[in-house]
């Protein structure tokens, strides 16, 4: 549903495909986004994952979902039932939904105070803000958060227009789903109150992206740092999974790495992927092109948390994931006389996931 905008919404680092991409016909679609925050001191990671599903309404499994992970992996997730109450922008980022339907009022972006005060539960997200209040069914304790957001890499090259994650191909709809990477480096002022404890935070890591279409890849896996250990402006987005093409299936990986306002992409059309990733608790991928050759290694020891996505047959538990994971990755710069290092960085605040399957053995590419 169409929202009016706040003023002076920043466009300056805005992605293709930042706005809402449903074309207000099709029955089976959704829209997925996914917002982290990483908290260095204390060790805290807070993502914020909304997700409509058949947003035209009177389907079976037409309705929002709202999931919190908190620290420790702890988690939140809360029904959105009513798709009618959902808004979003076509041309830039924004979003929200409410659960209760005010008197006379359409859904649609909110003053902060005004939010605060009207909406009993619910979202709003903009690529400037970010605030929201969700009662936990579980504990019956209400979340509640609000912070700043200042971008500081989309996708792509500082100072040049943004780039589609999935190459100039997605503006058609060929891929299912469509991914795009909103922010990959921000800064958030705010804080989060989460079972009782407010967390405030000044200029911390903040991160966004989105999917939409049919359902999630039958299967993938995920890998994202912009807290890296001594060093900041860092940020790192992997991944790999087995997607639908039109009428049949690919597997395709790719790595965005931003460093000092460069911007190092590893796509299947400029480089060659390769990649070992375990059931559970160990991620290992390599990429080379003709000037460069970057290395990954996630590992956690942490048992990670069971997230719903969505799928074909609603949103379900599909997926596994952690904030609390290690990650090394290396880059470096090829020349006729070898590889000279360009950057070495850890972390031990990495997102990492695994989702789709089966994942009874490794998954190498190339198979082996």
């Amino acid at each position: 549903m169409p929202a009016p905008h706040p003023p002076l919404e920043p466009r300056r680092l805005q992605t293709p495909h930042s706005g809402y991409q449903w074309d207000g016909r099709s029955q089976s679609f959704f829209e997925g986004w996914y917002f982290r925050l990483t908290l260095p001191q204390p060790q805290v990671t807070f993502a914020f994952m909304y997700s409509i599903q058949d947003p035209i309404g009177g389907q079976p499994h037409s309705g929002g979902v709202a999931q919190i992970l908190g620290p420790g992996d702890t988690y939140l997730c809360r029904s959105l039932p009513n798709a009618e109450l959902f808004w979003a922008w076509s041309e830039g980022l924004g979003l929200g939904h409410w659960r209760q339907a005010l008197p006379n009022q359409r859904p649609g972006f909110l003053l902060p105070m005004a939010f605060t005060s009207q909406i009993q539960e619910g979202y709003q997200v903009t690529a400037s803000w970010h605030q929201g209040q969700l009662r936990d069914p579980v504990s019956g304790e209400t979340v509640v958060w609000q912070y700043q957001i200042s971008p500081i890499y989309g996708w792509g090259q500082s100072g040049q227009p943004q780039q589609s994650t999935a190459g100039w191909l997605s503006q058609w709809p060929i891929f299912e789903p469509g991914w795009q990477i909103l922010m990959a480096h921000g800064r958030a002022t705010g804080w989060v109150l989460w079972h009782g404890q407010r967390y405030r935070f000044h200029q911390v890591p903040a991160y966004g992206e989105k999917n939409w279409g049919r359902a999630f890849p039958k299967r993938w896996f995920w890998l994202q740092c912009n807290a890296f250990d001594q060093q900041t402006e860092i940020s790192l987005t992997a991944a790999g999974g087995r997607r639908q093409v039109l009428a049949w299936t690919e597997t395709v990986g790719m790595v965005g790495l931003h460093h000092q306002g460069q911007f190092y992409e590893f796509v299947p059309w400029n480089a060659t992927l390769s990649w070992q990733v375990s059931p559970w608790g160990d991620w290992y991928m390599t990429a080379e092109r003709p000037d460069y050759v970057l290395e990954l290694h996630g590992t956690t020891t942490h048992a990670g948390i069971g997230l719903r996505a969505p799928t074909q047959h609603g949103v379900m538990y599909c997926c596994r994931h952690t904030a609390q994971g290690q990650l090394s990755l290396s880059l470096w710069r090829k020349s006729n006389l070898g590889l000279s290092l360009v950057l070495q960085a850890s972390s031990q605040q990495a997102a990492l996931e695994i989702g789709g399957g089966p994942w009874c053995d490794p998954w190498h590419k190339p198979d082996v």
